[in-house]
């Protein structure tokens, strides 16, 4: 019989065979010849499949590269799956290969659940990727009071490696090379993160032959999801909002208001807007192509009159987003809710402000720091504040008290950024009536952006 020795180096497999001996056919498409060791190189990641296709040939394998162990994971706490969580837990030990996959599930319907829930049921060193230091700290609490073991973790000054680990994306990245070998399943939350340059390595560099990707929108603008599945494993399970409304979220209403610009500002947009278009045209500048919003920044910087069309890009764009009836509105829906956990967001920062500014309301962005954002967080669990505003942030990777409404002032066309917007409201609650509201300013491009984000079916009939 041959013999393989394999190892881990520095985040890939090295292998090496008996008297010089070739590799097996179907080993021969994870490998690659590497003279400046001698031996094969992998993908570190090809790790399951490598061990499948030399037990297939009938070669035995000196295993150095694991090092991780089977492990006695009991639950302390015991977990009743809800159905959908049942299902999709089923959908990924039954995958092919088992216990490989992505699991879409909206916010709020127990996806931690179900990591824990796969963690047990492979009993195997375990680490989790996630892409915010909040989130660290939540998945951490949470893996500790479901196995009672000390949970390491890495990322915001800690470096702690355990059994059982949680990391940011960026620590996992930089620390992987070294510890992509000790664990035996790995989940990656948010996983639509993963595809980005950096952040594949993460998956790449890890040998950990049992995978969980967990997103409530894996679909990418970029078409990433082919390099999502290639890593961590295909589509095994999709849950969506509209299923699960009503029993595990609350039921919930979205309504589109269309308002108007004031006269002075839609002479302002109409202005703006056709030197900005014009230059489009001229310049046959498509923003459908993957490099159609480069372009326009190269030629903004190259062409005499650049300067000026940017500035007009950006009034158009800022008129859009916050002009003085869309205020009014927001003044409307807050009149009409008093009371209620509301949670407004918008497409940028400046208008984040004003709106905090008029109506003197705690505004969270990317600028707002820990300690603030966590005690903005707190005052609003507790309903000291009923209102809070923000850009970006609070989209994903932050746990967000429970709200019933939500004001969607301004945003991208992402369908992924709409999804995790409604599904910040749709925590479920006794008695609970979820609502979004959409300000979209008419005659304006907006009402394109809108109709793109709103084609996930979580919004069909619920106009």
């Amino acid at each position: 019989m041959s013999k393989c020795l394999l190892e881990f180096r520095s985040g890939t497999l090295l292998c090496s065979f008996a008297d010089g001996a070739e590799p097996p056919e179907h080993a021969i498409p994870f490998l690659l010849f590497d003279e400046r060791v001698g031996k094969w190189r992998a993908q570190a990641s090809d790790y399951a499949a490598l061990i499948r296709a030399f037990h297939a040939a009938g070669i035995e394998v000196s295993d150095s590269a694991k090092d991780y162990q089977s492990l006695d994971f009991s639950l302390k706490e015991a977990i009743t799956p809800m159905p959908h969580q049942k299902r999709a837990l089923e959908a990924w030990k039954t995958s092919n290969p088992p216990g490989r996959g992505v699991v879409v599930m909206p916010t709020g319907s127990g996806k931690t659940f179900l990591a824990v829930l796969a963690i047990a049921s492979v009993k195997r060193s375990a680490l989790i990727v996630v892409p915010t230091i909040d989130l660290v700290h939540q998945w951490a609490s949470v893996l500790e009071r479901f196995f009672s073991v000390p949970v390491g973790m890495l990322g915001g000054g800690s470096k702690e490696i355990r059994e059982i680990t949680v990391s940011t994306y960026d620590s996992a990245v930089i620390m992987m090379e070294h510890i992509g070998n000790k664990f035996g399943i790995v989940v990656f939350d948010e996983c639509h993160h993963l595809p980005g340059e950096v952040n594949r390595t993460a998956a790449a560099m890890c040998i950990a032959p049992y995978r969980l990707g967990l997103s409530a929108t894996p679909e990418r603008e970029d078409g990433g999801e082919a390099i999502l599945f290639s890593l961590v494993g295909p589509k095994v399970c999709e849950i969506f909002i509209d299923e699960l409304e009503g029993n595990v979220l609350a039921p919930y209403t979205t309504r589109r208001i269309e308002v108007p610009l004031l006269p002075d500002e839609e002479e302002e947009y109409l202005a703006a807007r056709a030197l900005y278009t014009g230059f489009i045209r001229a310049n046959r500048i498509n923003f459908s192509e993957k490099d159609g919003w480069s372009q326009f920044i190269i030629l903004c910087a190259r062409r005499p009159n650049g300067r000026e069309v940017m500035k007009a890009y950006l009034k158009q764009r800022s008129i859009a987003r916050c002009g003085r009836a869309k205020l009014q509105a927001v003044w409307d829906i807050l009149s009409s809710h008093r009371g209620e956990r509301t949670i407004i967001f918008t497409a940028d920062n400046d208008t984040a402000y004003i709106i905090g500014e008029t109506f003197c309301l705690p505004v969270i962005t990317h600028k707002t720091k820990a300690a603030e954002r966590k005690e903005f967080l707190d005052r609003f669990r507790d309903g000291t504040y009923t209102v809070i505003v923000t850009s970006k942030v609070l989209n994903e990777g932050v746990d967000v008290p429970e709200a019933s409404v939500g004001i969607v002032v301004s945003g991208s066309g992402s369908t992924r950024e709409h999804v995790q917007r409604l599904g910040r409201i749709l925590r479920s609650a006794k008695g609970k009536q979820a609502e979004l509201f959409e300000l979209v300013s008419q005659g304006t491009g907006e009402y394109y952006t809108s109709e793109r984000r709103r084609s996930n079916r979580a919004y069909r009939r619920k106009n």
